[in-house]
């Protein structure tokens, strides 16, 4: 099996799937918790506690914890404690998991001729 096509159904296997992409993209499918995931992906790999996302983006704390359960079920954030606080992190694999998803039928299967292929690669390599 051609290696891209191998790390292609090693994405697959880690749960991204018709039902797991429209779930992402139901997460993301709103002001605040794309503004939320945005700000996560720039803090990414560390995290930020869950106040100071609140007061970045000027969210309630209650309000706020609906949009991070949401993006949680959806698998584009996790959740670890330190101390007091509860740090939110943005799973980038999943990310990537879901592009990959998107293009696996790109061009036809011909990945040297798919351009989005090529760029994405060019971004993570």
């Amino acid at each position: 099996m051609l290696p891209v096509l191998q790390y292609i159904f090693q994405r697959l296997q880690r749960g991204m799937d018709n039902s797991a992409a429209i779930l992402a993209f139901k997460a993301l499918a709103q002001d605040s918790r794309l503004a939320i995931f945005r700000l996560l992906v720039m803090a990414a790999p560390e995290g930020l506690p869950a106040r100071v996302i609140a007061s970045r983006q000027q969210i309630l704390p209650s309000t706020l914890s609906g949009h991070l359960a949401l993006l949680h079920r959806a698998g584009l954030v996790r959740a670890r404690r330190d101390g007091r606080e509860i740090i939110y992190t943005a799973q980038l694999a999943r990310i990537g998991a879901l592009v990959d998803f998107l293009l696996l039928d790109c061009c036809d299967g011909r990945e040297t001729e798919c351009m989005a292929k090529i760029a994405r690669d060019r971004l993570v390599g």
